[in-house]
């Protein structure tokens, strides 16, 4: 069963190549940390923060060209954990069929905050689970 999860923190260093992202569980103590790239977190922190930009970035034409086609964002489920690398799907419902994308974690929660309402995110138990037994 997934575990829903927020955006709790978004740390972006000028310094390094890796940022990380903070996922916290809704209704417990669990954190998931996520190295991401710079263009995701900014887009990301941009979203949080409101900050309109003059033309869309690359997750508003996701969006735009996913709602435009009829498609209605559900969610995002990070579902594996495979070779240190995570994996995710935005899961979309175009004419009650549901279908999910392939997407790295941190291009579908930068998709989850551009929509409006923010998308739902959801973690898998176990890449909770074997998350903590690599800690």
């Amino acid at each position: 069963m997934p575990v829903a999860m927020e955006l709790s923190r978004i740390i972006i260093s000028e310094i390094n190549d890796s940022q990380v992202i903070y996922l916290r569980e809704v209704e417990g103590d669990r954190t998931f940390p996520i190295l991401i790239g710079i263009f995701e977190a900014t887009s990301i922190d941009r979203r949080v923060k409101q900050i309109e930009t003059p033309r869309p970035l690359t997750h508003d034409l996701l969006v735009s060209a996913v709602e435009s086609m009829g498609g209605e964002f559900q969610d995002v489920v990070i579902s594996a954990l495979k070779d240190h690398t995570y994996y995710a799907q935005l899961r979309v419902r175009q004419e009650g069929e549901l279908i999910e994308i392939d997407a790295r974690p941190s291009d579908a929660i930068a998709v989850a905050v551009t929509c409006e309402p923010p998308l739902p995110i959801y973690v898998a138990e176990d890449v909770l689970t074997d998350l903590a037994q690599e800690m």
